[in-house]
């Protein structure tokens, strides 16, 4: 439910109106504007009677909010969360850009990769150190040597870095992570985030393959409700019938999402194409349609990678797609990357 109250109502029947609602067990989640003040009603709020609440004097209008997501949703929270990493802010306008391998494999291969995707453009890295893989043979990643080799490329570049994790229990190893990933599997792992809801780092939340936008946001709703609000959606290919890609990426989740929810929304058109080929064509098209950002694999040695190389662009195809992305992102008013 949510309440919308009139200008300059006098405070002794705001605080009288706060206290009976709160005296229902009903949480009130507040957001001052310069013209109205609104407010959200997270709880059981059938037995509210709405009309009665209509009638205060102080009241503009009251609305029920039919959707089960409360905090994420765009009516608790008008206004776009703009989430901040250091100097880098994900939502309110630009594109972010994240970039680097799918698994880190050794420090000369992750420390060349993001000296050059930075200098492309790149604002954050990306690389996984645990490596979650259909086949229980493929390349696992290096586990907590991969993470102190992604530190050491943190430290080369100066940017903040992206990595998924696999289990609670590596928790601990991801102390100097700036963003933790939780990937397209573990995106229902409901232990998983209620417990990053209790940690201070932003959380990269992909969609999973088979799941709904509305799913994509019950689960974001997990961590926020645990008190994180620094979460980042992220769109990576839905599974369909269609073979001629890896996925299929869901373009009109951008715009849907925007209007749902006040959450940033990045895209990682890798992952949802397997195809390098497609990736500048689908950045390109996700600029366009409104994306906050770009997940992006960029690998100095495609051929010999040892997990998705089929689908990660070399550092000079990395350059040219930042090029093609900021001509978009100049039509639209927004810088892309650091360019």
């Amino acid at each position: 439910m949510v309440i919308i109250l009139k200008k300059d109502a006098p405070k002794q029947d705001v605080d009288k109106l706060w206290h009976d609602i709160e005296t229902q067990n009903i949480k009130i989640h507040e957001i001052i504007g310069s013209h109205t003040t609104i407010w959200g009603l997270i709880g059981d709020t059938h037995k509210i009677d709405m009309e009665a609440i209509e009638a205060r004097e102080i009241v503009e209008t009251v609305q029920r909010v039919q959707e089960p997501y409360k905090e994420v949703n765009r009516k608790f929270h008008p206004e776009d969360t703009v989430v901040t990493v250091g100097d880098t802010k994900i939502g309110g306008g630009n594109v972010t850009v994240i970039a680097g391998p799918c698994s880190i494999e050794t420090e000369e291969q992750i420390i060349d990769t993001c000296l050059q995707v930075k200098a492309a453009g790149a604002n954050m890295l990306r690389g996984g150190a645990f490596k979650p893989r259909t086949s229980p043979y493929s390349f696992q990643g290096l586990g907590d040597e991969g993470l102190r080799l992604f530190l050491k490329a943190k430290k080369a570049t100066g940017l903040p870095i992206v990595t998924e994790l696999m289990s609670l229990d590596h928790i601990d190893l991801f102390n100097d992570v700036d963003i933790i990933q939780v990937g397209a599997r573990n995106m229902q792992n409901f232990e998983m985030l209620k417990e990053l809801g209790k940690c201070n780092k932003p959380i990269l939340l992909k969609r999973g393959l088979a799941n709904t936008i509305e799913e994509l946001l019950m689960s974001a709703e997990y961590i926020i409700a645990g008190g994180n609000t620094d979460i980042i959606l992220c769109e990576r290919g839905i599974r369909t019938f269609e073979t001629q890609t890896r996925n299929t990426l869901d373009l009109s989740a951008i715009p849907v999402i925007k209007t749902l929810s006040h959450l940033p929304i990045l895209v990682d058109p890798s992952h949802a194409t397997g195809k390098y080929e497609l990736v500048e064509p689908m950045s390109m098209a996700a600029v366009a349609a409104g994306t906050d950002g770009l997940i992006i694999e960029v690998h100095n040695n495609p051929q010999k990678a040892l997990c998705d190389g089929a689908q990660s662009l070399t550092p000079k195809r990395f350059e040219k797609c930042m090029e093609k992305c900021a001509q978009i992102g100049n039509v639209m008013g927004k810088r892309v990357g650091t360019l």
